[in-house]
């Protein structure tokens, strides 16, 4: 499953910014594969945490491969041992063993959590062991799809920002206005500055490199 969006976002952006406009068309629409169910997402984030990508890939399969389904009830009856050979270390197996436990003993409503407004979501999982306030803004992005994701902690973002923008710093005072501008399609927004800051456009260089375009 990809992001949802189409025309109606970014023509929106397209008429708020110039420079993005500008990257949107160059870039054209962007498929950016999301994890629909959330606890998944979760147990996936809590694995994927400081290491590499091809890294979690390998712990996630053999995660899978043992469970068969990453649910809460197959995480709690699965033993911290078994984590341990899939390769999650100690301290992210029992964030993830607590996290279980409490979705299956209804401490936490997953289903509510979903339904929540994006502050509250932010919260209510960062307060989760394991889970940041930039993890649960992703956890919003692509998993519940919301569509005014623009994360101030995320590099990519401030990467993109400053190569789209050309300042050497994105302060909170520059992100804020930028956000400000973009609202309410800052998820989409972010789409195009991850594409921004990965290369997607060759010569457009960052200035926080002493680089000019």
């Amino acid at each position: 499953m990809n992001f949802r969006y189409g025309k109606k976002e970014t023509e929106y952006l397209k008429s708020r910014d110039g420079r993005l406009g500008a990257i949107i068309d160059q870039i054209g629409h962007i498929r950016w594969t999301v994890e629909p169910d959330l606890f998944s997402a979760i147990v996936q984030n809590i694995v994927s945490q400081q290491i590499s990508g091809s890294a979690a890939a390998s712990i996630l399969a053999r995660i899978e491969e043992r469970l068969g389904e990453i649910t809460p009830k197959s995480v709690s009856k699965t033993d911290a041992q078994t984590f341990r050979a899939c390769g999650v270390s100690l301290r992210k197996t029992e964030y993830i063993k607590e996290f279980a436990a409490k979705v299956v003993s209804s401490e936490l409503d997953l289903a509510a959590v979903a339904k929540m407004p994006d502050a509250e979501v932010i919260a209510t999982l960062s307060s989760l062991r394991g889970i940041g306030v930039w993890t649960a803004e992703m956890l919003l992005l692509f998993t519940l799809q919301r569509p005014d994701i623009l994360s101030y902690g995320d590099l990519g973002i401030h990467r993109g920002m400053r190569m789209v923008y050309r300042h050497r710093k994105i302060t909170k005072k520059l992100f804020a206005k930028y956000r400000r501008r973009l609202s309410p399609c800052g998820s989409v927004a972010s789409l195009y500055f991850w594409m921004v800051a990965g290369g997607a456009i060759p010569d457009l260089t960052d200035p926080a490199c002493g680089l000019q375009k």
